[in-house]
């Protein structure tokens, strides 16, 4: 109990809990696994006569409760809300198909935080990359920044460690953006720390980037400081 220790050590540990965002007790889901309500299509047609808004090849589909992204041609799932001071979770496997120009490299996707001004490829953004061998990495998209390390980074930061699954597995990718900060957590291995991030409000997107993809269980629970 906090009043049988010294002083001192209990004192930190007030500090320690004061200084921590407490979570919602109920996640909100923004994926019901049924339907894409409350999520925008954008893709950059090969076709350019395709409107970005359309879908006739189904890049973005449900399909047994997952989000089938076939990665055929880029383009991202947005949702319709921004977000700030959140905890996501985002379940993902690798599938088996790949398409040019990216068919014969390592599989890419992602998911976009913060997203900010208009749909387009890709949305200016923080980036979590989800690449085979790559999970956690920070992406800095149209101009954003993020420190890591005492460093203003503009372009790119590699993650710390690597934790992802191998590839066909479910992965476990979670995001906990608390004011300015940016934490990337992979099956329960922090992997990347960022803070002063540039954009700390916005849009959730899952990518479609030349790599078939599914995702699951993207739910977000709120932060709310003590």
């Amino acid at each position: 109990m906090l009043n049988n220790q010294p002083v001192l050590i209990r004192a930190l540990m007030l500090a320690m809990i004061a200084a921590c965002p407490t979570i919602a007790a109920e996640p909100t889901a923004l994926f019901n696994g049924k339907d894409l309500n409350g999520w925008s299509v954008f893709i950059n047609h090969k076709v350019k006569t395709v409107d970005a808004k359309e879908d006739p090849k189904a890049v973005f589909k449900v399909e047994d409760g997952a989000i089938h992204v076939s990665g055929e041609e880029f383009g991202c799932l947005t949702t319709n809300q921004e977000y700030e001071n959140y905890h996501l979770t985002v379940e993902f496997k690798w599938g088996t198909k790949r398409y040019p120009p990216r068919e014969t490299v390592v599989r890419d996707s992602g998911i976009l935080l913060h997203c900010v001004g208009p749909d387009k490829i890709w949305t200016k953004s923080i980036e979590c990359q989800v690449q085979e061998g790559d999970c956690g990495d920070f992406w800095m998209v149209d101009g954003t920044s993020l420190e890591v390390d005492g460093v203003i980074q503009k372009q790119f930061k590699k993650k710390k460690k690597d934790a992802e699954k191998p590839s066909g597995e479910w992965n476990v990718i979670e995001v906990i953006c608390n004011g300015d900060k940016v934490t990337n957590i992979v099956n329960g291995v922090v992997v990347n720390e960022g803070s002063k991030a540039s954009v700390a409000r916005g849009k959730i997107a899952l990518q479609s980037e030349g790599a078939e993809v599914f995702f699951r269980r993207v739910e977000l629970k709120p932060l709310t400081a003590k």
